[in-house]
């Protein structure tokens, strides 16, 4: 069984797929998935980017996307979700961590 820490929704999942197609990211690299930010009292941050896997990273698949985790920071992943948004004030991916917790 492959543990799979990070999930895409299928507006991501279509986003990912359509810049590798159309940006020529090179043979062999895949989606990173990280942590930026150390923490504190405004916690971690999500980063997304392309790369070759790295020694120490966890590799999975998800539909056809090949995904790099850095296994250090998996447990700073575990269950979030990066989702794609588009509307008339924004476009970009959006990070959904159900673990962080939040005070209003």
């Amino acid at each position: 069984m492959t543990i799979e820490p990070v999930s895409l929704t299928e507006k991501a999942v279509e986003e990912v797929k359509n810049i590798m197609n159309n940006k020529s990211i090179p043979e062999g690299y895949g989606l990173r998935i990280g942590v930026k930010g150390g923490g504190g009292c405004g916690g971690h941050g999500f980063m997304l980017g392309f790369d070759k896997p790295q020694e120490g990273d966890l590799t999975y698949e998800v539909q056809g996307i090949t995904v790099h985790i850095e296994k250090r920071q998996t447990m700073y992943l575990v269950g979030l979700e990066v989702d794609f948004y588009e509307g008339s004030d924004a476009r970009g991916f959006t990070f959904v961590n159900p673990n962080s917790v939040t005070s209003e």
